[in-house]
Order: C-alpha cells, then structure tokens, then sequence
C-alpha cells in the first residue's frame, strides 16, 4: 500500500518553515486526538499519521533526506539517526495522557510504573484549643482516620507466607505494547493495573490491599504563643505509602477560641477596666487581669477616662522565642446605678463645690473621643 507525502498528510508546503510545520500538527493532533474521537478508528490512523509525518520533518536531517528520497530515505519513518522523541516536547499538553502512545512515556510522564514505593497521603485536622492553652501551650490528644500497613501482610497485600509475582501478561513492566507500524502503542496491564505484579493469594486481612483504616491517638504539642490560622506539621503521622514508600504528614491547623475580655493584635492583649471615678480622681491602685492572675497598677491621680495603662512583658510570648508582648488596660469610668443615702449627700455636696459644666460645641466625628476607644489604643500602642 502506497504511503501519502508527509506534507500532503500536514497540509503545509513543501517549503513550509518549521513553525509552519509545528503548528500544521498541532492543529491536526487536536482534531483526530483519540480522547476527542472516542471510537473512531480512521481518526486515530489520522493522529498516528500526522505523527509520524511530524517526527520526520521537524528533524532538519530526516526532512533532508526525505526531501532527497522520499520514504526510502528515512525507512519506516525513524530513518538511520533513530527516532527522536526530542522533536514531541512542547506537545506534552496533547500527548502526555495517552499512555507512552509512542514508546517514550517518561518523556511525558505517561509512561511510569505505577508499581513503585510511593510516598502516602496528607492529611489536615482542625484543632480547636482555648485561649490559655494558646497562652501557655499544651498537649492535646486528638483522634485521626487513616491508612495504615496492614500489620498481617505488611503492607504487601499477599497472605502471610506468599508474596506478589511478577505479572504474567505484561512481565512485571505494568505495561503491554503494540506494534501499529510506525507506532509503538502501550497500555496499561489490564491483569495487574500498571503495578507489575499480581498476588496469587490476597491477605484476608486487609482483602489484598495493603492497607487498612484505623483510628490513631495522636497527641499535639501546642506551643505558647499560638495564634489561628498557625500550623503544625507532624511528620510520618500521614498515611502509609504504597509498596514501601514513606508515610505522608499530618498537619493540624490551629484555631484560638476567643477570650472573655481580651483582644489579640499580634503579641499584644488589650482590655477595658472599669474603675471608679473617685479612684481615677484620686489616683490610687486597681487590679488589671493577666495571663498569670491578676497586676497591681497604679492609677495616677486626675486620670481619664480612657487612658490606657500598660503592663510591659505581661501580654502573648512569642511562638519559638522568648519574648512576650504587653497588656494594654484601657480604664473606663464606672458609674454607680444605685446609690445609698449617705452616698448621694456626699456626691451632691461635692457636685455643688465643682465648677459648673459648660457645654462646648463640636462638629461631629471632631477628635478622638468620638471614635472607637479599642481602635484609638492600636493606634497609639501599635
């Protein structure tokens, strides 16, 4: 059977450049594509046609001496310099699914054993701890899910005493190969699913998988200064890896459960006292809350409502390091709701010794006390 003229099956002229060329095949390779022509036979002849026309002219030699002879000058298509798989790269998108469609997968990642060690699954958890423990770090347990080496067969999948043979059908290559004239075709081994062996007799255990699921304690070491969002990595605490291969990682993302009063930014805490307007008048001492307890802090007297005191070294440590941010204890005014008899004729006759308010218009949002007492501390404190 006479062979068409590999321009003729491109659709470019003789004298075509080779950009010509590249992109008469990649428009032809698109269109007769087997995923895009499921069952098309005469398509897939067109695609294995176009590339062998394209192995020939994109090799400067080969086109040579086709140019010169014609199919005789390069043979079966390869010619006496070999077939050059180089000429393909750039075409990965098109063939790299194909299944090492012409007998050099590796060069598209196609055409890999499967039956190799391989490296076991991530796996993520999210861990919800309390605000001390973010604090002061801890050791919780948690409970994971995951893939294990079946501890009958390890790992191996054959029942104890046997191990998995080399497939009879592909000989332990996980591939078989067809010859379609230009064209070395392989697929993957349908008796052994690409691995290269098949186990005779499968592990009841694990029903010749290798692997079984199991519930693992695992406990997480918090460390101090832990904020949201932060995670761990617990290395080999992933699931098992296939045939040998190592464990994959666990990685527990932490979320901070919010504080009664306190507000993070960073390694800061900030907080809102209430304190008596006769101790912010007077000056005198109230306790401040901490990590640790409670502060003694001195209130200087004729302070305002709305100052803020801070309390250096006494706020969230530093993940890894040794420092620690600072409290910032924002002191509010408190007035009293009820008032006792002697209380009330103590504060009227105090009332009538005070100068008498005088009222001072402003225009709205002029100042800084119109504006939200939490973010006038970050502004100030940082």
């Amino acid at each position: 059977m006479s062979r068409r003229d590999y321009y003729e099956v491109l659709g470019v002229a003789r004298d075509a450049s080779d950009a010509d060329i590249k992109s008469a095949y990649r428009r032809l390779a698109m269109q007769n594509h087997p995923d895009r022509n499921p069952g098309d036979h005469a398509a897939e002849e067109r695609f294995k046609e176009g590339a062998e026309a394209y192995a020939v002219l994109a090799d400067a030699n080969k086109r040579s001496l086709y140019d010169r002879f014609g199919h005789a000058g390069v043979g079966n298509g390869a010619g006496a310099g070999g077939f050059d798989p180089s000429v393909f790269t750039g075409f990965e998108d098109i063939l790299g699914g194909l299944g090492d469609i012409f007998g050099f997968g590796d060069l598209f990642g196609g055409g890999r054993r499967r039956g190799g060690p391989q490296r076991g699954a991530d796996l993520r958890y999210d861990l919800e701890i309390a605000f001390e423990e973010a604090a002061h770090g801890a050791e919780p347990t948690i409970q994971i899910p995951r893939e294990e080496n079946c501890e009958a067969c390890s790992g191996s999948g054959a029942a104890p005493g046997t191990a998995p043979v080399a497939c009879r059908q592909c000989r332990g290559q996980g591939q078989v190969r067809a010859q379609h004239g230009f064209l070395t075709v392989a697929r993957t081994c349908p008796a052994c699913r690409g691995t290269g062996r098949t186990i005779e007799k499968p592990c009841q255990a694990c029903r010749g998988a290798g692997r079984v699921t199991r519930e693992r304690q695992i406990t997480v070491k918090i460390p101090p200064g832990i904020a949201t969002g932060q995670q761990l990595r617990l290395q080999n605490e992933g699931e098992a890896g296939a045939a040998g291969g190592p464990p994959g990682h666990l990685y527990v993302v932490v979320h901070v459960r919010e504080h009664e009063f306190f507000r993070r930014e960073g390694m800061n805490l900030f907080c809102e006292i209430a304190v008596n307007f006769t101790t912010l008048a007077l000056g005198g001492e109230i306790q401040v809350p901490t990590l640790d307890g409670t502060e003694k802090v001195k209130v200087p007297e004729g302070t305002q409502t709305g100052t803020t005191l801070r309390l250096r070294g006494k706020g969230m440590p530093e993940v890894g390091g040794r420092g620690r941010g600072d409290i910032l204890a924002t002191v509010q005014g408190a007035t009293p709701k009820k008032l006792t008899r002697d209380q009330r004729r103590l504060l009227e006759q105090l009332a009538a010794l005070l100068p008498q308010e005088k009222f001072e218009p402003r225009a709205p949002g002029e100042g800084e006390d119109d504006r939200n007492l939490f973010d006038r501390v970050k502004d100030m404190f940082g």
